[in-house]
């Protein structure tokens, strides 16, 4: 390699770097104007013009939200349902994929296809068909009534079943050769060489429906039952929106997620990456 293509290589990189550099910079950007905004007085929010660091540091916005507000019951439906939502669909789509991957019964095929067919259809489409079924079922403003409809995740089903597909058939034969009940090959085989898996796809679907709204911003009516992404909709004062404080709550409702994210960063990347392959 000659010294002037090694020379353009390094402009290329260059660039490359700045513009990720760039992104990165625009992309950070909202979430920190969100967290100075948060700590400053309200008047220094609304000003006209843009100031990237507050003249006057108070967190008074943040003691009215953990204070004044029911953030604690928030905190605590979100926590209930996610884990809900996240138990439900992990141990389900565990069993389906390894049903569907080593099991033959009939129909097999055909639930193949339909959850192949579903994983194309988008969960707002459903959302109406699952409000009126929630309200005849008298499950609105319950728990239940907000883990039931986030159950759906075909994806995830999917990343199961091509996993066990991947072990090799030798474990299950000479397991078979021992007596060994379908619940013991899966629960001592198949489940602990896919255990990396297990935890990625928890952990992102944990954050996701700690994130979710939608759904919890129609099945709850009542200030108690909501999550903490519908709760801090809340904080507000009877003479009108007080940016700040709306921003500090936010800020308090997005820092588990944030900091799961930091501490399995790994795993959540590994998710991606399987999910954005199974799509691909």
């Amino acid at each position: 390699m000659t010294p002037t293509t090694i020379k353009r290589i390094n402009w290329v990189g260059g660039i490359f770097t700045v513009f990720t550099v760039i992104c990165a910079i625009l992309w950070a950007f909202p979430i920190y104007w969100g967290i100075i905004s948060s700590i400053k007085p309200e008047d220094e929010v609304i000003r006209p013009y843009i100031e990237l660091w507050p003249e006057t540091l108070t967190f008074e916005h943040y003691w009215f939200a953990l204070t004044e507000t029911q953030i604690g019951t928030w905190y605590i439906n979100s926590i209930v349902t996610a884990v809900g939502v996240t138990v439900l669909t992990v141990s389900t789509s565990l069993f389906a994929g390894y049903a569907i991957s080593q099991l033959r019964f009939p129909g097999r095929t055909a639930l193949w296809w339909l959850i192949l067919a579903s994983f194309m259809v988008p969960t707002q489409v459903l959302i109406v068909n699952h409000f009126v079924l929630m309200a005849d079922l008298k499950m609105l403003n319950s728990w239940a009534g907000i883990i039931l409809p986030q159950l759906i995740h075909p994806v995830i089903i999917i990343v199961y079943k091509q996993f066990f597909d991947q072990v090799p058939k030798d474990f299950r034969e000479a397991a078979a050769m021992d007596n060994a009940s379908e619940w013991d090959i899966l629960f001592k085989i198949y489940i602990p060489m896919n255990w990396g898996v297990t935890t990625a796809l928890s952990i992102v679907i944990f954050i996701w429906a700690w994130n979710a709204f939608l759904w919890p911003f129609l099945a709850v009516t009542k200030t108690e039952m909501m999550t903490i992404t519908v709760g801090i909709t809340q904080v507000f004062d009877a003479f009108g929106v007080y940016y700040a404080r709306q921003l500090s709550a936010a800020v308090l409702a997005g820092f588990p997620v944030a900091l799961a994210y930091l501490l399995f960063q790994r795993r959540v990347t590994q998710a991606i990456t399987l999910s954005a392959g199974i799509k691909g």
